[in-house]
């Protein structure tokens, strides 16, 4: 009897649990609705289940169908709220604060994806103001799935803005969001769905793929969960066996005294400048890990306040120890180092700093150019310059683990297909360095994208704005090839599909960060794209200069160009500089350019018959100052195909 009561017990359970009306994650508390265009609300519930949504003051209904999936279209509604919407079956849901406003897509790598929070230094008194209630986010955490398109995602809530929730908002979306909503005032809904290090097959659709078949090829393979069983296990080994080598082989952890502890003998350590990489002083093409140790002196002012560590960017990995304490450690070499110490760690005079770099592969170090220095209140002491180092083991290079969510389709299926119901104004999109490698094939991969998501969401040619790649790494000195160029070229090329806005960025990166901090350029310029395309603005200057022209008049290129604004100038006054030019024996040097009324003329007394001129053609054009009057640097541009 009481087996049969559980079962008849569990079997209510069961039919209850099937009949609730489940909602995905996107509807839900403080979420935005896309404003001007109909509306489709939509969830689960057992078969032939009544589905009733109240908003607004009218009704709408419709019973679920046998996939036990439900939706209701709802007419199209003016920007406003908050609002309430009550979902009833055979439960009641009621979604509370919903705003009517512009949903945008903010997608693609970790120059989208990365926080607030990393540029908090830089936007100390934007992140104090942020309290804006019109702004929201919902961010999509990374997942990976390459059997299905998946209906609904596992985690995930609307946030708006306020000094602490900002921290994780997208900063290039919310620089975007937050010029859109001053100059509209209309509430701005982001949804962060982006994936630091993904390529652009990862975001396309199995069927687009067909285009690709080597990156169909790929996913074939990735289909099958033993693969990935098979590599993952195989990785996890191969990292196991690494660090526990380098654990049991570390001098520095296991001496009479560690070397973090500041009464370790350090005497016979060498010394080397820090910021710098080891490889140039004494342990070329070292992997492993190597100790570093500075003694400074601080004042008594410092020492009974909280105070901050900051060491740059660090490649690989790093533990920090401050007078023998452990102060934290940072797994990979892309954020910055922050250290938060507590009040008192600090003691007068001299106090000891000690960093256990580990080095995968490549060359270990510090990166320059990046703020080395402790601070408490209004004191700061540099760190800059010479550091104690030794060795505390080798290792051989550890071989790349396998990234799974950059496989091809697999972000598409998991973070891109749920939301594919809900209403958007358009995607802004900051990728490609992740397939700067493959130029050539980016000028057919992004496209694809674009074209691939449009079809997808059915919403028509929705506004789709994407940032073309910052300067980065070292400049150089003679004109030259460059992958990072011929990735810009292709991203330029992209505005060939209508309603498409590209953001130049070639003034706001960093040579020696992927991850540049100036992120308010690019959502300002992303912002002033959507003017014109999503928000039919007709008088915004949105662009820099376009190249679109040229004439051969002797020993002259004459450039013509689109997007001039108000009149072509130099930034800085100064002369036009990353101009280059070729004869037939394509060999570019560098040129003189001079701006005629909207026109930009280039010569060289090296090339008396010229055929081709490039400008901004590097990696790093660093100092390229080719802008219109509003301020907006022109985009990089050949005028040849060899």
């Amino acid at each position: 009897m009481i087996r049969i009561t559980f079962l008849y017990l569990l079997s209510i359970l069961t039919i209850e649990g099937i009949a609730q009306v489940k909602l995905p994650r996107l509807i839900s508390d403080n979420m935005v609705l896309q404003r001007d265009t109909k509306l489709t609300i939509w969830g689960w519930a057992s078969v032939g289940e009544k589905v009733n949504i109240r908003f607004n003051n009218k009704n709408y209904g419709t019973i679920t169908g046998a996939d036990s999936s439900w939706s209701v279209v709802l007419p199209a509604q003016k920007a406003g709220g908050p609002y309430e919407m009550e979902i009833s079956g055979s439960n009641r849901i009621l979604i509370k604060n919903i705003l009517i406003g512009d949903v945008w897509v903010c997608s693609g790598q970790s120059n989208m994806e990365l926080p607030m929070e990393r540029v908090k230094e830089k936007y100390a008194a934007v992140i104090a103001q942020a309290t804006n209630p019109a702004i929201r986010q919902f961010n999509v955490a990374t997942t990976y799935d390459f059997q299905k398109a998946r209906k609904d995602y596992e985690s995930g809530s609307w946030q708006a803005a306020d000094p602490q929730s900002v921290l994780q908002f997208t900063a290039v979306g919310y620089f975007f969001a937050k010029a859109l909503y001053e100059k509209y005032q209309v509430p701005i809904g982001l949804i962060k769905a982006s994936v630091g290090g993904s390529p652009a097959e990862a975001w396309l659709t199995e069927n687009a793929l067909k285009a690709f078949p080597r990156h169909l090829e790929t996913l074939a393979n990735f289909k099958r969960p033993s693969f990935i069983d098979s590599i993952r296990n195989r990785d996890k080994q191969i990292r196991d066996n690494w660090y526990q080598q380098i654990w049991a082989g570390d001098k520095g952890l296991h001496d009479t005294r560690p070397w973090y502890d500041p009464a370790a003998n350090t005497s016979n350590w060498k010394t080397m400048p820090v910021p710098g990489f080891w490889d140039d002083h004494g342990l070329k093409g070292v992997n492993g890990v190597v100790w570093f140790k500075k003694e400074i002196e601080v004042p008594a002012s410092m020492t009974a306040k909280p105070a901050k560590l900051l060491l740059g960017r660090i490649v690989d990995q790093d533990s920090v120890f401050v007078n023998g304490r452990f102060a934290g450690t940072i797994g990979y070499q892309y954020p910055p180092r922050r250290y938060e110490l507590p009040a008192g760690l600090l003691q007068p005079g001299k106090n000891t700093i000690v960093v256990r770099v580990i080095n995968n592969a490549g060359r270990g170090g510090f990166i320059p150019d990046k703020p080395y220095k402790l601070t408490a209140g209004g004191d700061t002491v540099s760190l800059i310059g010479d550091w104690q180092f030794a060795l505390g083991t080798t290792a051989a290079p550890l071989p790349s683990a396998t990234f799974f969510q950059y496989q091809p389709t697999g972000l598409f299926k998991a973070m891109v297909s749920p939301m594919l119901n809900y209403r958007i104004k358009g995607v802004i999109w900051y990728q490609g360095e992740s397939n700067a490698g493959r130029p050539v094939e980016y000028r057919s991969l992004f496209p694809a994208v674009i074209n691939t998501w449009r079809q997808e969401w059915k919403q028509g040619n929705f506004p789709f704005l994407f940032v073309q790649l910052a300067n980065y790494m070292e400049p150089k000195d003679e004109p030259g090839e460059s992958s990072w160029a011929l990735t810009r070229e292709a991203q330029l090329k992209t505005l060939a599909l209508p309603n498409t806005g590209m953001a130049v960025i070639t003034d706001a990166g960093e040579w020696n960060d992927i991850h540049p901090l100036n992120k308010e350029d690019v959502g300002k310029r992303l912002a002033l794209w959507a003017q014109k395309q999503a928000y039919g603005d007709k008088k915004v200057v949105y662009s820099g200069p376009l190249y679109e022209s040229m004439k051969i008049a002797g020993n002259k290129v004459i450039l013509h160009f689109t997007s001039t604004g108000s009149g072509l100038m130099a930034k800085g006054g100064k002369p036009l500089k990353y101009f280059a030019i070729a004869g037939a024996d394509k060999k570019f040097v560098w040129a003189n350019a001079a701006i005629e009324g909207n026109r930009v003329v280039v010569w060289s007394d090296q090339v008396p018959a010229p055929v081709a001129v490039r400008y901004a053609w590097a990696d790093n054009p660093e100092g390229a100052n080719l802008y219109n009057k509003e301020g907006l640097p022109a985009s990089p541009f050949r005028t040849d195909t060899w």
